[in-house]
C-alpha cells in the first residue's frame, strides 16, 4: 500500500505535480586546485635542482573577472557529478588523468560571482611534473603554473563569554615569470564550550579572480596538514626518486627545514628501497627509491 502525505499524495503523484522552478536554483562550479613540485635549475652542477610548489592558474578571457588570474574550472553539466565534472576540468587544463583528486570545501558564500547565485564545490590535485600538456580552456586567455608561498603575517587572540577566538592572518604569494599576485587571507577559529568554527575571510586581494585566493589558500592548509600524517606527498613524485628528493618536497610544502635523520625516520614505511641508483654527472650515485605500496590487512 502506498504511503500518503498530508495532502493525501503518493509519492507518484506528488512527484508528477512538483515545480522545481518553485524555488530558485544555485549554478554549481568545480575549481581546481592543480599543484606540482617543479625543480629550479642549479647554480653549480655539484648542486641538486631546489624544488618549488606550483599552482595553474588560467588568465581569464571572458568578463567577469576579464584579465585575471583564476583557478581552471567550469560549470558542472547535468550529466555529470562534481567529481566527474572535476576530472574533466583536469583533463582538459592538463592533459593528465589518473591522478590524485580529493574534494576539498564547498564555497557557497554571497556574492562570490556577480553573475549570479553560484556555488563551488572545489577540488584538490596533485600532479607530477614531468608529463605536462598545460593548455587554456576556451574562456581563458593564457594559463601558467605559479611559485606558491604562503606565510603567517600576525596572530590575534580576543576571550569571549564561553571560549575564545582567534584568528591568523597569511599572505599569498603567487609568482611566475613574468608576473606575481598577492593576497592577505585571515583564518578565524572560533572555540566554545559546545562548538567550534572556521572561517576564512579575503583581507586585500591583487590580481586573483572571485574568491579564489580563499580557495587556494584552504588547499594549502589541507595539503601542508595531510603531509604530516599521510603518504600525500609521494603523488607529486615520479615513479624512483632518492630520499633526498623526496626531503626537498615535503619542505616546500610545508615551507620548514628538516632534519635528515628524523625524516629517513618519518618516511622509512613509506617506501621501498630500489636497485637503481642516479647516474648524475658530478654528483656520488644516489640509490633510488619507489613508494611502498601496502595492502591494508583487513582488507
Amino acid at each position: 500500500m502506498d504511503l500518503l502525505n498530508k495532502d493525501g499524495l503518493t509519492e507518484r503523484e506528488f512527484l508528477e505535480q512538483y515545480r522545481a522552478g518553485d524555488y530558485e536554483r544555485p549554478s554549481v562550479t568545480t575549481d581546481m586546485v592543480i599543484f606540482t613540485v617543479t625543480e629550479e635549475e642549479a647554480d653549480s652542477y655539484r648542486k641538486l635542482p631546489e624544488k618549488e610548489l606550483r599552482v595553474l592558474l588560467i588568465r581569464r578571457g571572458g568578463h567577469p573577472f576579464l584579465g585575471k588570474w583564476a583557478l581552471p574550472g567550469g560549470f558542472v553539466r547535468p550529466n555529470e557529478t562534481t567529481e566527474q565534472a572535476a576530472v574533466r576540468e583536469l583533463s582538459e587544463e592538463t592533459g593528465v588523468e589518473d591522478v590524485y583528486l580529493e574534494q576539498l570545501y564547498t564555497f557557497s558564500d554571497i556574492g562570490r560571482d556577480p553573475r549570479t547565485w553560484v556555488i563551488s564545490c572545489s577540488y584538490m590535485a596533485l600532479i607530477n611534473s614531468g608529463n605536462l600538456e598545460i593548455k587554456a580552456g576556451d574562456d581563458a586567455a593564457d594559463a601558467a603554473w605559479f611559485k606558491v608561498s604562503f606565510r603567517p603575517l600576525r596572530e590575534q587572540k580576543e576571550l569571549i563569554e564561553d571560549g575564545y577566538i582567534k584568528t591568523l592572518e597569511y599572505e599569498l604569494r603567487l609568482s611566475s615569470e613574468e608576473e606575481e599576485l598577492t593576497a592577505v587571507v585571515a583564518k578565524t577559529m572560533t572555540t566554545k564550550t559546545t562548538s567550534t568554527g572556521t572561517d576564512y575571510e579575503i583581507v586585500s586581494n591583487d590580481g586573483l579572480a572571485f574568491d579564489h585566493a580563499k580557495i587556494i589558500a584552504c588547499a594549502i592548509e589541507r595539503l601542508r596538514g595531510k603531509v604530516n600524517y599521510t603518504d600525500i606527498a609521494l603523488h607529486l613524485m615520479p615513479k624512483f626518486f632518492t630520499l633526498t628528493e623526496l626531503q626537498q618536497v615535503y619542505e616546500v610544502i610545508t615551507d620548514k627545514e628538516l632534519l635528515k635523520a628524523a625524516f629517513r625516520r618519518k618516511v622509512a614505511d613509506l617506501v621501498a628501497e630500489t636497485d637503481h641508483y642516479t647516474e648524475n654527472a658530478g654528483h656520488r650515485p644516489s640509490r633510488l627509491y619507489r613508494r611502498n605500496w601496502r595492502i591494508d590487512d583487513d582488507l
